[in-house]
């Protein structure tokens, strides 16, 4: 009951600490995002200028951006669709209106004809019933259009004689009104008739009269389309392109009068004083927003950093800061026309500095951020927001220190990194001038070589100055660090040497299996290496009561009690660990010396104390303190240690042997409960045993027996 309760309170309190990790944690990516907003703030802000209508300009004003400009662009499109001809179209109904209407007047007249032949002895005058007959056969619309003499003359005519001059007035009028007639053209198009009608067979009398009635059937045939025009118009209006201020265009020059247009084009393009916008500051959050993202993302989804997650954002922060900072000072001298100043910023040394000190993925992130936020600083000599070319230098500059670094990350090789910092950054400043074309002088590209080379040596010299200060302050056991302390003149590495050689032998056999081992489980095997010199540095106190020192001399042991020897064994973890703090050693160091045997029992001393006691014997008594193995380092450390031990006892070690040995070990370690307080999955034990065995067959491989050759003598001839 007591163990389940202490279980849910330990459950709280791990559960409370997360919640608080993860809080500070927010912090820092706010104050992150905090420090890039006040930084590049300034510019993105849009520049604006004190301009009044019709006053002289103080300077030359260039277009910040392209913007589309709406209103000329309208003015275009209209003029464009003014500039189109008005569509007609031809309507064949009108043609066939016109034909049916001479139809009915020659055969109106026609019918009234027969009331004519009674008063044929009157030429002038036909009577009213003839007339009001006709009228009311043609309807008074048609019959008030035609004169009153052309229908006395056609109702004079017999019927074969109206037949004709009706077939070829039809004919006429048919030929005429199929072709486009506008309605400028209608009097010549009436016109014509007589000229369709002039070879009739006809007294010209007749003919005239005919005609007449032709002439009145002609209309304008050739309309006014609505919809093609429109369509038309519309057609013209999209052809239009649309007219744009040009990013880095000359909007008005200096001492050039403001007029109205210039005037409108600075308050289209937000450069006048009395209009504030929000959407650069708005934009500038967002991309913020997304930078922060991708750096959330890379550090909570990483693992492997060299100190705790809450060290490591508060020791990217600072160096985040410092060259963010660097940045934005040397930017300052953009306002007195040093052209490309920012090629001077030895922008690689945060990316070395997050490399060697946090985590190579997180500096790669890194570099990209530091391009977009360089760009954004150093874009005073450029019309656009970015500046797309210190950009574009700035991320060859941190990808080339990433790379070159490697994985084994000493201090000279920080300054050759340095060294080929400064020879990519001329790299891209050649290429970036020649792909540009200019006019740029022989002294421009010699200053720009000049700073690309300072930018890569400063970068590395200042990563070198900062390193120890940041090791020492936030106790970082970095990948150069493990390096140097690996040197066997340490004075510590010295000590166990020369006083306990033995027990140096096999520290060093205990690296070799620990660094194989944890690299094939995804570890640390530089710290397992290298802290596995350390590991029995406790063993220097008194070297010979430890059997791997004890070379052709008596065991001290066989004159001891199994509790007095117990004490020496087991002190040598504690000891240890007080002579790594004395010497200021790394704290993993100092971990690897406690726990590499956690609480495992010291089987040979418990068992002679149980044969020469004759009271009860506690087992809790022949156990080392503890505590038991944190990380996975330490636990393939304490695996190497026993097995390398046991195995350097078997006195014919084969495949075999070694292979149930290591087993052997590994499974006793779990069933003690030694890995219980780390993170070590059983596969991963599994693994492990696999990389012990493969590299002690390889050291206890098998050799050949060479036989003694007797000796013999030599006789002379």
């Amino acid at each position: 009951m007591r163990r389940i309760v202490k279980k849910k309170l330990k459950k709280r309190k791990e559960n409370h600490l997360s919640k608080s990790i993860h809080s500070l944690h927010f912090i820092h990516y706010i104050v992150l995002a905090i420090i890039l907003f006040v930084v590049l703030f300034s510019n993105v802000k849009p520049d604006t200028f004190d301009a009044k209508l019709f006053s002289i300009s103080e300077q030359t004003i260039y277009a910040p951006t392209t913007v589309v400009d709406e209103e000329m662009t309208k003015k275009k499109q209209e003029e464009a669709a003014a500039n189109v001809e008005d569509q007609y179209v031809l309507n064949q109904g009108y043609v066939e209106n016109s034909v049916t209407m001479v139809k009915s007047i020659f055969d109106s007249i026609i019918e009234v004809s027969k009331l004519a032949e009674q008063n044929r002895e009157n030429e002038h005058v036909v009577s009213d019933d003839i007339q009001k007959k006709l009228q009311e056969t043609l309807t008074s619309a048609v019959y008030e259009k035609i004169p009153t003499d052309v229908l006395t003359i056609l109702l004079k005519a017999n019927e074969s004689e109206l037949n004709l001059a009706r077939d070829s007035v039809v004919t006429a009028v048919h030929n005429i009104m199929s072709k486009p007639i506008k309605v400028e053209q209608v009097a010549e198009a009436r016109a014509s008739v007589k000229n369709e009608l002039q070879y009739v067979n006809l007294s010209n009398e007749l003919v005239q009269a005919a005609a007449k009635i032709g002439e009145m059937a002609i209309i304008p045939n050739y309309t006014f389309d609505v919809q093609a025009t429109e369509a038309k118009r519309q057609q013209a209006r999209e052809e239009v392109q649309e007219v744009q201020i040009k990013q880095g265009q000359i909007i008005v020059e200096e001492g050039q009068l403001i007029d109205r247009e210039v005037y409108r084009k600075l308050e289209l393009l937000g450069l006048l004083d009395n209009k504030y916008t929000f959407q650069p500051f708005i934009g500038l959050s967002l991309l913020i927003l997304l930078m922060i993202s991708l750096l959330i993302y890379y550090v909570e989804k990483e693992k492997k950093f060299y100190i705790s997650k809450h060290q490591s954002l508060l020791l990217y922060t600072i160096i985040f800061s410092i060259t963010l900072a660097m940045m934005k000072i040397i930017s300052l001298f953009q306002e007195m026309d040093y052209s490309h100043i920012g090629f001077i910023v030895p922008v690689s040394m945060g990316v070395m500095l997050i490399k060697l000190l946090i985590n190579p993925r997180l500096a790669f992130v890194t570099s990209l951020i530091f391009a977009i936020c360089g760009s954004l600083i150093f874009n005073e000599d450029v019309t656009s927001t970015f500046n797309f070319i210190v950009g574009l230098y700035y991320l060859f500059g941190c990808l080339a220190a990433i790379l070159f670094l490697g994985e084994h990350n000493v201090r000279a090789k920080i300054l050759q990194a340095g060294l080929f910092v400064s020879l990519v950054n001329v790299f891209v400043v050649t290429s970036v001038t020649l792909i540009q074309n200019g006019s740029t002088s022989n002294l421009e590209i010699g200053s720009y070589f000049v700073m690309a080379a300072v930018s890569g040596v400063v970068s590395s010299v200042l990563a070198i100055g900062f390193l120890p200060f940041f090791e020492s302050g936030f106790g970082i056991l970095s990948t150069m660090k493990l390096i140097e302390l690996s040197n066997p003149n340490h004075p510590l590495l010295r000590k166990i040497l020369t006083e306990a050689p033995g027990t140096y032998h096999h520290s060093v056999m205990v690296a070799n299996l620990a660094e194989s081992a944890c690299e094939a489980i995804g570890a640390n095997g530089l710290l397992a290496r290298v802290g596995s010199y350390y590991h029995d540095i406790g063993k220097t106190k008194r070297p010979h009561y430890f059997i791997e020192n004890q070379m052709n001399m008596e065991n001290p042991h066989d004159k001891l009690s199994a509790q007095l020897s117990k004490n020496i064994i087991i002190a040598h973890t504690t000891e240890g660990a007080e002579m790594l703090r004395k010497h200021k050693m790394p704290k993993e160091f100092i971990d690897i010396a406690e726990q590499h045997h956690g609480t495992s029992l010291l089987k040979y001393f418990y068992h002679k104390a149980k044969e020469n006691s004759h009271h009860e014997i506690l087992e809790e008594e022949f156990r080392y303190p503890g505590p038991k193995p944190q990380t996975k380092e330490i636990a393939v450390i304490s695996i190497a240690d026993s097995v390398e031990a046991a195995v350097r006892s078997l006195k014919n070690p084969t495949p075999d042997k070694i292979e149930k040995l290591v087993k052997a070990i590994i499974k006793d370690r779990i069933q003690d409960g030694q890995f219980d307080e780390c993170n070590i999955t059983f596969k991963e034990l599994d693994i492990v045993a696999k990389s012990l065995c493969e590299t002690l067959k390889g050291i206890f491989h098998s050799r050949i027996e060479y036989p003694e050759l007797a000796d013999k003598k030599v006789k002379q001839a």
